[in-house]
């Protein structure tokens, strides 16, 4: 950001609008008090570039593009001196956009949907979000949106062929959602080609084969153009609205997110129920931020957990207060003996299961790893790692801190019996397991320690056999 001129709370050139969001809708309108304001002398230029015009393109605008006046990095809103220029309901209209994008944490969810699916395109992304937010403000009639505004029931009518009231369309969709929707670009992650195919996991090989035949169809279709059918349906849509959602300004501090989500969505919730009818919200969004604990930190507590030493009596030692007494008390008499507290056992034990008939992105493959080598470093138990799929394959056992889980290759396509690598565990008598696999499979046999079934987000619909399922997303 270059040249910032002021910050404030108070101080800027959206106070004006800030106050008259706050006379109407005292509770949605107040969101903005939550929000630093920045004035700046320039806004950078947006991070996605125009795709190319499908033929036959005519502009819809017989002036230029409309200027980039606010935009926001999930934590502030930004101003240009093009703000001042808008009328002030144009201005409302402008400022409770942006509120709202940084109320939906809009910003830092393109970061996790980038993080989860590895190309995101921005542009297309922000067309969602932006398309969310216009929706939930459209009915209100003291402020204004462009005339250039994407809503969401036009959106979904045009590129989906669906017909949906704006209340209806804002109950079912969210950006993440709506986004894998309409990213059908060759090569995208979206449900729409055949990565997004790919991710939903289909549970039998008919069902792999019929995608790839429609995946393969798809690329035909839009050979040459770069850009699938849908997304270039959508840069049309969007093509004189300029992207405003910046680089997410947390993104590196991914421990606050959830207690942030969780903290904007009350926020959010108890603002609506305040204003009732006047609210800056149509109804409560599907899109609201999602609460959720990053799968990291809940495997780490886990198994830090289950491979703790827990303390337990020792007969054969005395107890610190008995060895101070010298085992007597004040008049001279011997005390009966008490038992001292060891660690019930000398080395913790840790085995991983492993199921290579499934698939697990390289990606997420590595920070699995990362999590169970430093969970057995700190906990200084020592690694177990059994692989197979109808049968076991192969074990070896690691120090702590060190595991060849980054080295392991999935095969994919086929079915699991569990049994056979969880009777091979059994054999080192682990304190907790962990079983990574897509839950596609059979367990005949249940150990007598705890089994964690780590499975990828696309197998989250499926049902462990026993114990406990986290998903790795």
């Amino acid at each position: 950001m270059t040249s910032i001129q002021s910050v404030s709370l108070h101080i800027h050139r959206g106070t004006r609008a800030v106050q008259k969001m706050v006379e109407y809708a005292p509770s949605t309108g107040g969101l903005a008090l939550w929000i630093q304001h920045v004035d700046v002398a320039e806004l950078p230029a947006p991070e996605s570039s125009p795709a190319p015009r499908p033929q036959g393109w005519k502009a819809r605008w017989p002036d230029d593009p409309e200027p980039l006046a606010a935009a926001n990095d999930g934590t502030r809103i930004y101003y240009a001196p093009a703000f001042e220029a808008l009328s002030l309901p144009r201005q409302i209209g402008l400022v409770a956009h942006q509120v709202l994008h940084v109320a939906l944490r809009h910003a830092q969810r393109y970061e996790a949907l980038q993080r989860l699916l590895g190309d995101v395109d921005h542009g297309l992304y922000n067309t969602c979000a932006d398309a969310i937010v216009n929706s939930s403000l459209s009915h209100l009639g003291w402020l204004e949106l462009s005339p250039r505004a994407v809503l969401l029931e036009s959106l979904l009518l045009t590129v989906l062929r669906q017909q949906r009231s704006a209340g209806a369309a804002l109950l079912e969709w969210d950006v993440e959602r709506l986004y894998r929707a309409i990213d059908d670009r060759r090569g995208g992650r979206g449900w729409g080609d055949s990565g997004g195919e790919r991710r939903e996991r289909v549970d039998n090989q008919r069902s792999r084969q019929r995608g790839r035949a429609r995946a393969e169809d798809d690329d035909s279709d839009n050979a040459g153009a770069g850009t699938g059918i849908r997304a270039a349906q959508v840069r049309a849509l969007a093509e004189d609205a300029p992207p405003d959602l910046l680089p997410a300004a947390d993104a590196g501090r991914p421990e606050q997110a959830a207690e942030q989500a969780r903290e904007w969505r009350e926020r959010v919730t108890r603002g609506h129920a305040g204003d009732g009818a006047h609210s800056m919200l149509r109804q409560l969004l599907a899109d609201l931020p999602k609460v959720r604990i990053p799968w990291e930190h809940l495997l780490r507590t886990l198994l830090t957990r289950g491979l703790s030493r827990q303390p337990g009596r020792s007969w054969s030692r005395p107890a610190r207060s008995y060895i101070a007494n010298q085992g007597r008390a004040r008049g001279g008499q011997r005390l009966p003996w008490e038992p001292g507290i060891s660690s019930a056992r000398a080395v913790a034990r840790l085995v991983v299961m492993v199921d290579v008939s499934g698939s697990i992105e390289p990606d997420l493959m590595g920070r699995f790893a990362q999590e169970i080598e430093a969970i057995s470093r700190r906990t200084e138990s020592a690694v177990t790692i059994v692989i197979g799929d109808q049968q076991v394959t192969g074990v070896e056992t690691f120090e702590a801190g060190r595991t060849n889980l980054r080295e392991i290759r999935f095969i994919g396509g086929g079915g699991t019996d569990f049994a056979p690598l969880l009777r091979e565990a059994d054999r080192f008598r682990p304190d907790i397991g962990v079983f990574l696999t897509d839950l596609d499979g059979s367990a005949d046999f249940r150990p007598n320690w705890p089994v964690l079934w780590a499975v990828p987000g696309a197998a989250a619909h499926r049902q462990q056999p026993f114990g406990r399922k986290l998903v790795l997303d």
